[in-house]
């Protein structure tokens, strides 16, 4: 196992970023369009400078990588719904209390007398349930295919510890549809794609052939040191200068063709594939992972009827002129909304891309603006 530090060596990165300004430079028809669907990329690249280095020549675009900021003011609402029942307590992950809705977010909830509780993991939403036998709780499935199967997995334990007071509001998300449906759109010209390195861990690297066979796109999964992240993006552009559609595994430490077959298992056993709602981008066939009828006892949307969603996604918190939706599908980029660093700012954020610890607005606050 190599040290944190070979994937951060000065003098191999001066060489990565001198291929690929030359390979970049050498390209007809315009700079390279690289997409990054992860959140974390988006923090890494600016962080290390990156976006800067690659000069002119490759136009890096932060997608929709953040579960976060891409869960919608529909769902949101229906978890505030929740939160305010008497006897009901919503477990949910720290970063999303600050979240906004329609009209507020769950922080407003609570301070309203919502009853919300952080946890760290599923599993201590199922401690939760266990040692409070009175109270019905919820836990807020939130995430992509890399938090999934610990969800799935709380569910299994509840019912193995015969808990009748556990529940989920699946909310989980898959990256693939979300990447068809910005190349679909067409809104943005996107050369190549940046793989998760955290998803496709679970999904494995085959699940982004698509790319290459059905749009005719490279992809390179990539870790999260600097050195792994030249390497994809100096292979994503020799790729498309010598236009080469494929995918190409550069995270071979942590990623195989295949995927965690256990973890897939385990979501094949609990969820079933199904439409989700997605801030920005707006409802996606077969994009969100629902509760199979199997475990429909520990279904809140079933149990507590929660109303159907509605809208499509894009709407901004109490009408402000939030564009997150914009920032999420790479159509602008942060410094583009006329509301960053003016009015919304980490300490009094305004719309999801700037409370996640993973949004393109707060990289790009805290780390400096695009080229």
């Amino acid at each position: 196992m190599k040290h944190a530090d070979e994937y951060r060596n000065p003098a191999v990165a001066q060489r990565l970023i001198a291929d690929i300004r030359t390979l970049a430079d050498e390209r007809a028809d315009g700079p390279v369009r690289i997409m990054e669907f992860c959140g974390g990329h988006t923090h890494a690249i600016l962080r290390f400078g990156i976006r800067q280095a690659l000069g002119p020549g490759v136009r890096m675009l932060s997608g929709p990588g953040c579960p976060v900021c891409v869960t919608a003011d529909a769902d949101i609402d229906r978890a505030i719904a929740l939160a305010r029942m008497p006897g009901v307590a919503l477990a949910t992950f720290g970063d999303m209390v600050r979240v906004p809705g329609s009209e507020m977010s769950l922080q407003e909830a609570r301070a309203a007398g919502g009853d919300v509780r952080i946890v760290y993991s599923a599993l201590d939403a199922v401690a939760l349930a266990q040692k409070n036998p009175e109270l019905k709780v919820v836990m807020l499935g939130i995430g992509f295919e890399t938090t999934a199967p610990g969800v799935a997995a709380s569910i299994l334990q509840a019912r193995e510890l015969g808990l009748g007071n556990y529940y989920v509001l699946s909310l989980h998300k898959l990256t693939p549809p979300a990447t068809r449906g910005i190349l679909d759109a067409g809104e943005v010209r996107v050369d190549a794609i940046l793989g998760p390195g955290h998803v496709t861990a679970i999904i494995g690297a085959n699940a982004w052939r698509f790319l290459a066979d059905d749009y005719g796109v490279p992809c390179a999964v990539s870790g999260f040191e600097p050195l792994d992240m030249l390497q994809s993006i100096k292979t994503l552009v020799q790729a498309c200068r010598e236009g080469k559609a494929d995918v190409f595994n550069v995270y071979g430490r942590g990623v195989t063709a295949e995927g965690n077959l256990v973890a897939q298992r385990l979501l094949e056993r609990v969820f079933v594939v199904g439409p989700a709602l997605w801030r920005g981008l707006g409802e996606i066939p077969a994009s969100g992972l629902l509760l199979r009828d199997e475990f429909a006892d520990y279904d809140a949307a079933r149990v507590f009827a929660l109303s159907a969603r509605e809208g499509s996604g894009h709407s901004t918190h109490k009408g402000s002129a939030c564009r997150c939706g914009e920032v999420l599908r790479g159509v602008i980029e942060p410094p583009e909304c006329p509301l960053f660093r003016r009015v919304c700012t980490p300490a009094r954020p305004v719309g999801p891309c700037m409370v996640s610890a993973e949004g393109a607005c707060a990289a790009h606050y805290r780390y400096g603006g695009a080229l």
